[in-house]
């Protein structure tokens, strides 16, 4: 009796077709670029073992390929996750760095600016207070008081009146400017004496008579309290005084009432 072969899904695969799809699993593993190295050793078998490889159906090498794969592909992402991780971490301390040198920075900007603004005050402050020296009026003898008034009568002056005040003062006390201007005259002036006289910033006129000696010269600038001479008996007097008059012209006959003068000025007198 014939046999027949069974037909259908049933039918076991011919050995042609099972190597194929062996080799065809492997090429498509070593497409991906992940067995080239492990496939070797799995074709390297003895000749005793020639009739079971004939019975193989190439699924245990599948099975080895597979777990060499998983560990390549593993240990890859591994040393990708370690590398993404440092780039984070140098990301992260590059941002910090720089968001720390913004911070000094922003610091080192403001401390400027607070300096900036301290020095501009202090120089604000000083210009301020220079105005006000420059701008104020003293004494011509400090600590000194009138002895003489001003319009005073008497047979001592030629006009027969006092065109000043005089400030008590002993031989060779020191005469001050009462306040800041140009000395527009330094020398003899007659019954004046030794003296002086300065045009100050407002357009007045002060005198400074009976000088024992001047310190200043024509066309100096002067400031309030500096001293220009010293007091004396030089000229028509009868003893060691200062001789002031405050005037609205650097000549004669233009007085002015001298203490009102100065206290129009913020002297206390």
């Amino acid at each position: 009796m014939a046999f027949t072969r069974a037909t259908g899904k049933h039918r076991r695969p011919s050995r042609a077709a099972r190597v194929g799809a062996n080799v065809a699993g492997i090429a498509t593993l070593t497409a991906a670029g992940v067995v080239a190295g492990v496939a070797a050793p799995a074709f390297a078998a003895s000749p005793a073992d020639d009739a079971q490889r004939h019975e193989d159906t190439g699924l245990t090498q599948a099975v080895v390929l597979s777990d060499h794969v998983a560990d390549s592909v593993g240990e890859q992402a591994q040393m990708q996750q370690g590398s993404a991780d440092q780039a984070a971490a140098r990301h992260q301390a590059e941002a910090e760095a720089t968001q720390q040198a913004a911070l000094v920075k922003k610091r080192a900007d403001e401390a400027k600016r607070k300096a900036e603004a301290e020095r501009a005050e202090q120089e604000r402050a000083a210009r301020e207070a220079e105005r006000k020296r420059l701008n104020a009026f003293v004494l011509p003898i400090a600590g000194s008081f009138v002895s003489t008034t001003y319009k005073a009568t008497s047979g001592l002056w030629s006009s027969g009146s006092h065109t000043g005040v005089d400030f008590h003062a002993a031989e060779g006390t020191t005469v001050q400017a009462v306040g800041a201007g140009t000395v527009v005259e330094a020398g003899w002036g007659g019954a004046y004496g030794n003296n002086i006289v300065i045009q100050h910033n407002d357009g007045t006129y002060t005198q400074y008579g009976h000088l024992s000696s001047i310190s200043v010269a024509v066309g100096q600038a002067v400031t309030p309290g500096q001293q220009i001479g010293l007091s004396g008996s030089t000229g028509n007097v009868t003893g060691p005084h200062l001789h002031f008059e405050a005037r609205t012209a650097p000549t004669y006959g233009s007085d002015i009432d001298p203490v009102a003068y100065l206290r129009a000025h913020g002297v206390d007198l």
